[in-house]
């Protein structure tokens, strides 16, 4: 006797599922669908184009170290960086572990010897250099905030004091970090003097100069912020007599965040602009002195080494622009 079996029904999905995606259509309106289309097909469209343009442009341009390196030389050499990374790294660990093992062997024969690991002597890859550069930019950035908020508060307080400083203000922001760095570089090296220092002097170097270059869009933004405060806000806080401290944290500072984090996304992007030059003339070991380096190299593949350097920079520019923007609207009320 033959049996027959029906065919097992395909799994269907979660109920919860399809109310969710049944109830997002609903949400959206079909020129809000429309909308949101755009939002993500132009930009992507924008990127097809300039690549699309990158890639015939390219061979067109010669150098003395040959073609304009095009999106698929940048895309193996950016390939080729990362497996120098995991190949120092696949060496660093042999290092550590032979130094273990060496260690072992001599604390078997004599349990009172002095052992210690040494660190891998090899050169840092480029994803390292970008680790330092991030380090370091944020460093300069947070030294600059904690400088320029509350300068700006006590400008944007005081008319006074706003016109004694507002002319020390003009003049040092032009500055170029060029003219900044042989300064700096020279205070850092006769006053930060250490047999065992905490810090390289490239990298306190590269951090003033980035702190000394970004301060002052946040200083500026900051006072004109606390300057604009509503004049009922401040007539209600003269009424209820509130201490200095209580009407800069419940009144001023409230009003002023979104100015605030204006100038501090503006400053972000300043100091990760300055921090490639800074490095590059320092030669603290980050993304401006690979690019030098690779520039003095003069090898075929130096120009697509660069390139890779330059997204590399651009995309984390634009990653640290949305990371205080997601910032922003966390804290600022009118977001």
């Amino acid at each position: 006797m033959t049996t027959i079996t029906s065919a097992k029904k395909p799994s269907q999905p979660p109920r919860w599922l399809g109310q969710r995606f049944r109830s997002l259509g609903e949400s959206l309106t079909p020129g809000q669908l429309a909308a949101t289309g755009r939002q993500m097909l132009l930009p992507l469209i924008g990127i097809l184009v300039f690549v699309g343009f990158w890639h015939l442009a390219a061979p067109q341009v010669d150098t003395s170290l040959g073609s304009f390196p095009g999106p698929a030389q940048v895309w193996e050499q950016s390939g080729q960086l990362w497996q120098e990374h995991v190949n120092q790294r696949e060496r660093a660990d042999k290092f550590i572990a032979m130094q273990e093992e060496r260690n072992a062997r001599i604390l078997a024969d004599n349990p009172e010897a002095e052992v210690r690991i040494r660190n891998y002597p090899g050169a840092p890859t480029f994803p390292d250099q970008i680790l330092t550069s991030l380090v370091t930019v944020l460093a300069g950035f947070i030294v600059a905030t904690a400088i320029a908020v509350p300068l700006g508060i006590v400008v944007g307080l005081n008319r006074h004091f706003q016109a004694a400083v507002n002319p020390l203000i003009q003049v040092f922001k032009p500055v170029s970090p060029l003219a900044w760095l042989p300064l700096v570089t020279m205070v850092v090296s006769a006053t930060y003097v250490s047999d065992d220092p905490m810090f390289e002097k490239s990298f306190l170097t590269s951090m003033i100069t980035v702190t000394l270059c970004s301060l002052w869009p946040t200083l500026i933004n900051t006072s004109v912020g606390v300057a604009a405060v509503n004049p009922d806000l401040l007539n209600v806080s003269r009424v209820l007599r509130l201490s200095f401290w209580t009407h800069v944290r419940k009144v001023v500072l409230p009003s002023s965040v979104p100015m605030i984090f204006t100038g501090l996304r503006v400053s972000l992007g300043i100091a990760w602009m300055v921090l490639i030059a800074a490095e590059m003339l320092a030669q603290s070991p980050g993304l401006g002195k690979f690019v030098w380096d690779e520039f003095q190299n003069g090898s075929s593949q130096s120009l697509s080494r660069i390139m890779v350097a330059v997204l590399a920079i651009g995309f984390i520019g634009f990653v640290l622009d949305r990371v205080m923007l997601l910032i922003q609207r966390r804290v600022a009320w009118n977001e």
